[in-house]
């Protein structure tokens, strides 16, 4: 009886990227309580308590303060879920589920960009339900355009933080990488000028401000309304998502030689 060589076994396409797997990934993702949290809840409560508040109608931009502030909640609530989409890799080495994968001809690559697509339908959701509450509250005002344009720029800046989920999930075991993304998210927000202007810190804090991860995508989400986006804002997205893709990428070797 002849034998198969593992050695000359066909490398599947595309490294094993394939839609089924990412339907897959997505169906798998949606079936878990605490994505709905993130995923749709926490958004929809998020916008419910802040949009609409009193002094929103002033003018900012080429829209108002309720816009400023509905496009701050998307991109944050967006980066919220897609780092954890990217730190599910933590319970899926936690239960072995990593491990298996490992074993099929999928290419590490192919297992990172179906997290990074998997991150951007979850952080493309909760960007959608923050803008449906927005409208139906009816406060803030800006063009369509000018909304468009920055739900699609909050979504694409949400890549960093799929990065820096899968980086965390590789670094810490199981449930503790949301115990630590959670309130890390919600701190750099504060301190990046998420949802509080900048100019309202004073100088230390503003100065410590630009050097976190939020700033920069923070600036380039709300350019399209604010009609500001200062070169340094552009190199700290650019730069932080360097780092989380190399930390990601370096962690994952780690973790594959040891198969």
């Amino acid at each position: 009886m002849s034998t198969i060589d593992p050695t000359t076994r066909r490398v599947p396409p595309l490294g094993g990227f394939n839609p089924t797997l990412l339907v897959i990934e997505l169906r798998r993702m949606l079936r878990n309580r605490r994505t709905i949290v993130f995923t749709l809840l926490m958004p929809a409560i998020l916008a419910l308590i802040f949009v609409g508040q009193d002094g929103w109608d002033e003018k900012a931009g080429s829209g108002n303060v309720g816009a400023y502030i509905l496009i701050s909640i998307a991109l944050y609530a967006a980066a919220l879920t897609s780092a954890a989409s990217g730190a599910m890799v933590a319970l899926e080495r936690a239960t072995g589920w990593s491990r298996q994968l490992r074993l099929t001809p999928l290419n590490p690559v192919a297992y990172i960009l179906v997290k990074a697509l998997l991150a951007l339908a979850m952080g493309g959701i909760a960007i959608v339900v923050v803008n449906l509450v927005g409208v139906v509250e009816g406060k803030p005002d800006m063009p369509v355009g000018v909304w468009i344009a920055s739900g699609v720029l909050a979504l694409v800046c949400t890549v960093t933080f799929a990065a820096l989920g899968v980086f965390v999930g590789y670094l810490v075991p199981g449930e503790n990488a949301m115990q630590i993304l959670g309130p890390g998210l919600a701190a750099l927000s504060f301190l990046g000028g998420v949802f509080i202007p900048l100019d309202t810190y004073a100088d230390v804090v503003r100065h410590i401000a630009y050097w976190t991860p939020m700033y920069g995508v923070a600036e380039i989400s709300r350019a399209p309304l604010t009609h500001e986006l200062p070169w340094y804002a552009v190199v700290n997205a650019v730069v932080w998502l360097a780092i989380f893709i190399g930390g990601a990428a370096w962690r994952m070797s780690k973790d594959t030689a040891r198969v």
